[in-house]
């Protein structure tokens, strides 16, 4: 398991390779990549900031790793997470996931997603041309 909340993403290649020696049991990596949409609503995003608790936004993610661990049955795990400002068309977040299967790598890929958004002490303010926006479940 890899968890990292900071200013620079790991360069995703790197991030598959070391989730792919976790075991040899691996069949499917599933794979989320966040990245900055252009625009709110009819306004044109210039930039987002984010601010999270790094510590206590680590062990959420642990915890929310752990439990589709129990529940899907994966085998491991990597989450990284933007912090500062991040400019359109950048990475925000990864999420990957190793398991046997696919089926149970999608169904917790898709669920750790949701669950950082919603449970995760990360904050994000859009910046667009004409003001700022903290914005909630990020």
């Amino acid at each position: 398991m890899k968890i990292g909340i900071k200013q620079k993403l790991d360069h995703l290649g790197s991030l598959i390779e070391e989730l792919r020696k976790s075991s040899t049991e691996i069949g499917a990596i599933t794979i989320f990549v966040g990245v900055v949409r252009g625009t709110r609503g009819n306004e044109k995003v210039v930039r987002l900031e984010y601010e999270a608790h790094e510590s206590l936004a680590s062990e959420t993610i642990e915890k929310i790793i752990n439990e589709q661990k129990t529940k899907y049955g994966i085998i491991d795990a990597v989450v990284e997470h933007r912090t500062g400002s991040v400019t359109v068309g950048e990475d925000i977040m990864y999420v990957l996931v190793a398991s046997k299967h696919r089926r149970e790598g999608h169904l917790a890929l898709s669920e750790i997603v949701e669950r950082i958004k919603f449970e995760v002490p990360i904050w994000k303010k859009e910046i667009t041309e004409k003001d700022g926006y903290w914005v909630e479940n990020v």
